[in-house]
């Protein structure tokens, strides 16, 4: 990832931390495993602020905390905060988790944001060219959804899915990330409501053009397989690999033959013009794309590899199901770091805890990188919830041991656990635990309190 002497944790960066842990919260691994970059874009983008108990660092601290624990709630991230500062002799805070709450709203989300895209832009840069694809880097892209409270201000901005009666479903928002299929890390997303004009993954993908750089290649299913796409990405020196899109018609008879359903083709730029894209922008399109379809199992690819004996079919097929790889990455962060569900009650703390969630990926995930090269392993060969449990485990010690030795100890240990490599594997999408016998709330908890102090509590569901 980088050489020796340029490591995330040198020995000289070790003994600093240890001379700061006084003064320091027990959660605050930020310090840990970063270097000087990420320290000047924190001191760059620290807000000006009163000496309080929950100073700026703390609080980012804390709620990366939160993040990490099974208990998320900010009971427990008080309640941790009192016990590290009982234990390091000093005056300890209240109790009330009302100013920590306070200090979350005041955390600015543009600090937090930077962080999380510094973090993966660091990734990249010190990426090892052995963990890259054929020298390049390849990007990830993907969508998913996550749920929030029910509250007037959530539903304002993220309604819920309008099949549903009010007060009977949960705000809803829509993600969109690219993440690194080298290192795992995500060097940017974009959060909209569920629904309404230009909240779709294509509208969102469209504010994250700009992660993509010359020579980069983009590797995402069939829905962003299209013409405008294609060509705003090869305009800047992107190549491609998608699923061909289920909406266009494949005809190996026709085209360029390379091979066994492997040919070239022309595209043609569609007549009609979408309504969020001006005339200016239509017309500055090119009219025609050259590209590469080809058949590997029962899967039709759309690629810009023009050239057979630079990438081959087969080479074009195994990269193509790496493109998983993106669906773990979001299951992590949704089901291992617990994003499924938003816990704060305004829009704003909703984003800026998604952008909390990413920042905690990605410091997990630089961790992960460091044990890698370390063991000289992939870091995709690690696993990600190990990890988690590891670094959750030593910093629950308060950091206690911080010498070199301990410290490569901990990076030994990370890498012991390795992911099993199954190709082709299939599960089924079913769950053997049967639910609770309750019924759904279809209304308001308001209307459905009021509903059983006139008419008592509803019989439970036979199984």
């Amino acid at each position: 990832m980088r050489d020796r002497n340029a490591e995330f944790v040198s020995q000289q960066q070790v003994r600093q931390i240890g001379r700061r842990l006084e003064q320091a919260d027990s959660m605050d691994f930020f310090n840990l495993i970063t270097g000087p970059e990420l320290l000047e874009v924190l001191e760059s983008l620290m807000p000006e602020y009163r000496e309080r108990k929950f100073s700026p660092t703390v609080t980012l601290a804390m709620f990366l905390g939160q993040i990490l624990r099974a208990d998320s709630s900010c009971r427990n991230a008080v309640n941790e905060a009192i016990i590290n500062q009982l234990l390091q002799g000093s005056e300890a805070v209240s109790a009330n988790t009302g100013g920590y709450c306070q200090a979350r709203e005041r955390l600015p989300i543009d600090l937090v944001r930077e962080l999380a895209r510094r973090c993966g832009v660091l990734m990249n840069q010190h990426t090892s060219n052995g963990w890259l694809w054929r020298g390049r880097h390849v990007k990830l892209t993907d969508g998913t959804t996550t749920v929030m409270p029910d509250t007037v201000q959530n539903q304002a901005k993220y309604p819920q899915i309008g099949n549903q009666q009010q007060g009977a479903g949960f705000p809803i928002a829509r993600l969109v990330a690219v993440m690194s299929l080298a290192n795992g890390a995500v060097l940017d997303l974009a959060t909209g409501p569920y629904k309404g004009k230009g909240t779709g993954e294509y509208g969102l993908f469209r504010e994250l053009l700009d992660c993509f750089a010359p020579g980069d290649v983009m590797l995402a299913d069939s829905y962003y397989c299209g013409y405008f796409l294609i060509a705003e990405l090869q305009s800047r020196g992107v190549d491609v690999l998608f699923e061909q899109h289920g909406a266009r018609h494949t005809d190996f008879r026709c085209g360029e033959k390379l091979g066994a359903r492997d040919h070239v083709v022309q595209w043609d730029k569609p007549a009609a013009r979408p309504e969020w894209m001006s005339r200016e922008q239509y017309a500055a399109y090119p009219p025609m794309l050259t590209l590469r379809e080809v058949r590997v199992g029962k899967k039709v690819l759309v690629s810009s590899f023009l050239n057979p004996r630079e990438v081959c079919k087969r080479e074009i097929g195994k990269l193509f199901l790496r493109r998983w790889n993106v669906e773990l990455d979001l299951r992590n962060i949704k089901s291992t770091l617990g994003m499924e569900r938003l816990t704060c009650r305004t829009p704003a703390m909703c984003e800026k805890e998604v952008w909390v969630y990413a920042l905690a990926y990605n410091l997990i995930r630089m961790l992960m990188a460091t044990a890698a090269e370390r063991a000289g392993v992939l870091p995709r060969q690690l696993s990600f919830k190990h990890t988690v449990q590891v670094w959750v485990a030593w910093s629950q010690r308060q950091f206690l041991s911080t010498v070199p030795e301990d410290t490569v100890a901990l990076f030994r240990l990370i890498a012991h656990i390795r992911v099993g490599n199954r190709p082709g594997r299939i599960e089924p999408r079913l769950v053997k635990t049967r639910p609770k016998p309750f019924g759904r709330l279809q209304t308001t908890r308001r209307s459905a309190r009021a509903n059983i102090r006139k008419y008592g509590h509803p019989k439970k569901l036979t199984a």
